[in-house]
């Protein structure tokens, strides 16, 4: 079986798309790039093709693009090409240029898998009214078997955890890499066989780029011990999909048992948490995906035995311990429905209300009568405070009563209606709630003669 009957059998065989789909090549005009290209044209498929000129070599650069034209015409298909300013994208957002290069290519390939009409005639060739009405349906690139070979060992010592043992994907959303089954040296034949011509990027050959360097020296040096290491590696991806499925399943498993979502929110009972094993795997893996790091999976470990009131932020979201329960909430108060609020923090805004907080002593003390508008012994108040809508089984000591009530209860004695219920905020101390915002304070907390200083917070509605 020769070279293309392989790569159409691959195509068929993983279901990576169908003959009649448009596809959208990505070609830089190096060898593993037209090699795709005549591939894709000797299996019958309909592609078009596009370029990236990141300005970053020079004449070099626009050799290259010319070369891509020129490849449009050999197989009378459509080419896009659009330059790109590399080095100020990488200044502007303080990345590396390799980064730049990457984000600003892949940004423009989803413009054009979204709508290829969209594209200015200026950026492209070849254009047809035809093509101009199909966009194509999915990219494919051209990364073969030896990349993910370099991927894989870059990222078992950059420590990517078993996802980035499994190497890189043949499909992901509408990305498909048809070559991951071809090794570079069959790729160059193929090439040969075929006349194919191609280009050569000089910056390959420099070592100062973390690929190059292991492509150059790492791998041929384990290779002179282990001579079968890369088919060897390539076996090992095969089983690392394999046990990232089966890894995938387990976490899930534990997801399902441990997580309970709630709005905006998910609440996690810690005593279940405690008693899952490996727990520092399953935490790290629900925690993930809010930002959080590996490194702070040690932390959040630590609030399964810390006080209420304890947390652990991420850029976009907080893990707080709350009683019994951890909670995963919008670091946005806006969003959020358990809010942490720190000793000194004077306004907490919500989409609906905000909480205004002020400290007073008591020589000018004037009692409020007001609802929205409560006064707290603040001796007896313990920070952080938490505010969180009211839930089942809360209650509280209402002013002017010696004994707990249910807020169950208290709220048909109030005679609130259903939509008041559910809208219904407590503010929380050191696991108490001092009061029932808008409706009244705890006992436990009203200034009495012998209070110093005053906590005064008022509801406003927005």
């Amino acid at each position: 079986m020769n070279l293309t009957e392989r790569f159409r059998k691959g195509i068929d065989q993983d279901h990576l798309f169908l003959p009649k789909d448009k596809l959208l090549l990505a070609v830089s005009g190096g060898v593993d790039s037209v090699v795709l290209c005549e591939l894709c044209q000797q299996a019958g498929f309909d592609f078009i093709m596009a370029h990236c000129n990141f300005q970053l070599r020079g004449e070099e650069s626009d050799r290259d693009e010319d070369f891509v034209k020129q490849l449009s015409v050999r197989y009378q298909k459509e080419v896009l090409v659009k330059r790109f300013d590399a080095k100020l994208y990488s200044i502007q957002n303080k990345v590396s240029t390799q980064v730049a290069a990457r984000e600003l290519r892949y940004s423009w390939f989803y413009e054009l898998l979204e709508n290829a009409s969209q594209i200015p005639s200026s950026e492209s060739e070849l254009r047809t009214p035809a093509s101009r009405l199909q966009p194509p349906v999915f990219l494919l690139t051209a990364h073969h078997a030896d990349d993910n070979i370099e991927t894989v060992l870059m990222n078992f010592f950059k420590g990517t955890g078993i996802a980035g043992l499994r190497g890189i994907l043949p499909k992901q959303g509408k990305i498909i890499r048809p070559l991951l089954n071809f090794r570079k040296d069959e790729l160059l034949e193929f090439a040969r066989e075929n006349n194919l011509q191609w280009v050569e990027d000089s910056s390959n050959i420099t070592d100062k780029y973390s690929r190059n360097y292991f492509r150059h020296q790492v791998i041929p040096l384990v290779q002179k011990i282990f001579p079968k290491a890369g088919a060897n590696l390539l076996d090992n991806i095969k089983r690392y999909t394999d046990t990232e499925l089966l890894y995938i399943q387990a976490i899930e498993h534990h997801k399902k048992k441990l997580l309970e979502y709630r709005g905006n929110e998910i609440h996690i009972p810690v005593l279940k948490l405690r008693q899952s094993e490996p727990l520092h795997t399953i935490i790290y893996e629900i925690i993930k995906g809010f930002n959080f790091t590996s490194a702070q999976t040690h932390e959040v470990t630590g609030l399964l035995s810390s006080e209420s009131g304890k947390y652990v932020q991420s850029s976009t979201h907080r893990i707080i311990r709350n009683r019994k329960w951890l909670i995963i909430a919008p670091a946005a108060t806006e969003e959020a429905d358990t809010i942490l609020i720190e000793e000194g923090n004077t306004c907490i805004q919500r989409a609906d209300f905000r909480l205004e907080f002020s400290k007073s002593g008591t020589i000018n003390y004037k009692p409020q009568t007001i609802k929205s508008t409560a006064q707290l012994d603040l001796h007896q108040i313990r920070f952080p405070l938490i505010l969180r809508k009211w839930k089942s089984g809360d209650y509280f000591y209402p002013l002017g009563m010696m004994k707990k009530k249910k807020l169950s209860r208290f709220f048909i004695d109030q005679k609130l209606s259903k939509t008041e219920k559910e809208n219904a905020w407590v503010l929380e101390s050191d696991k108490r709630i001092i009061w029932v915002i808008g409706y009244r304070i705890d006992e436990r907390f009203k200034v009495q003669n012998k209070t110093i200083e005053i906590l005064q917070v008022t509801r406003q509605n927005v």
